[in-house]
């Protein structure tokens, strides 16, 4: 049987994706009910910083009554220039699964090529499947369920943009985006989804009546040099309380954190009632837990 890896969400049918979702919600009411998943090892192979997706892994793996190892990119010989090929056939001899936190998405890919073990994508460049996961089980917690709703974007066409495009065509939701230019997602991407995805250079249009809002910082790790250039190519892009009065009544706001008070969101809308972002922090764990279980559990 071949390895199933998740990479994007991409790689993983709507029914296995909808089921993660909905097994997240059954052990974050009933933690006792996972599968557990003794003397398996889930290795973290980390070259960008983390707080919530090490956290996240970490705490669902010991639940799961699993161990894991993690390695810093100054910690392993992948750091110092070992071949991807090669690393990646040595860590499946030795741990059950593989989550790693990159930059360039193809080391993602050529790792899961080599790998005979389930490999996660924990963040790269282009995408941040996991934290979509999580994101859909928080609408799904508040509001039920996102199939046939309305979502806008706000901000970087980046990983979490890129992300949240695979994810209008697996739980069925209408994207709406409004990045400035030179900040577009990446046109193929667009191209693949156009029947979901509207791309705007206007905040307002793209928030009217939205079912929930999402933004992300202006400069990700690795752009720190050019925050400021960022600051006035975004300016007009922060989500405040007068955006978020175009969206529904009801409306959600996200943000995967860390956030930036006073840049891309207002400290006003991060701590509003709708505001549910310390949810979608701590489904991080939830929902990773799921998917763990999901790719170990035969």
């Amino acid at each position: 049987m071949s390895v199933k890896h998740f990479l994007t969400l991409q790689d993983l049918s709507s029914n296995e994706l909808n089921h993660i979702i909905r097994r997240a919600e059954e052990l974050k009411k009933n933690p006792g009910l996972a599968v557990a998943q003794p003397r398996k090892t889930l290795g973290l192979i980390f070259e960008k910083s983390s707080t919530r997706t090490r956290l996240a892994f970490e705490v669902a793996m010991n639940q799961l009554d699993g161990s894991t190892v993690f390695l810093a990119n100054a910690d392993s010989q992948l750091g110092r220039g070992e071949p991807i090929e090669d690393s990646a056939r040595v860590l499946a001899g030795m741990v059950d699964c593989v989550a790693i936190r990159t930059f360039a998405h193809e080391k993602l890919q050529r790792f899961a090529a080599y790998s005979s073990v389930p490999v996660i994508n924990a963040l790269t460049d282009d995408f941040h499947p996991c934290q979509l996961l999580a994101d859909v089980q928080t609408f799904v917690e508040h509001r039920g369920s996102i199939s046939g709703k309305t979502v806008a974007w706000v901000g970087d066409g980046n990983n979490m943009c890129h992300s949240y495009i695979n994810a209008a065509d697996k739980f069925d939701f209408q994207l709406k985006i409004a990045a400035p230019e030179g900040f577009e997602p990446n046109a193929d991407l667009l191209n693949t989804h156009k029947s979901r995805v509207q791309l705007s250079r206007n905040p307002k249009s793209a928030v009217q009546d939205a079912d929930l809002v999402v933004t992300d910082v202006w400069a990700s790790m690795g752009q720190e040099e050019e925050q400021n250039q960022r600051i006035t190519s975004f300016a007009g892009y922060q989500v405040n309380e007068e955006l978020m009065s175009l969206a529904q009544s009801d409306a959600l706001f996200m943000h995967c954190l860390p956030a930036h008070r006073g840049e891309e969101v207002s400290a006003s809308v991060l701590d509003a009632a709708d505001s549910v972002v310390w949810d979608e922090a701590e489904n991080r764990m939830h929902s990773q837990k799921a998917l763990i279980e999901f790719l170990l559990t035969p």
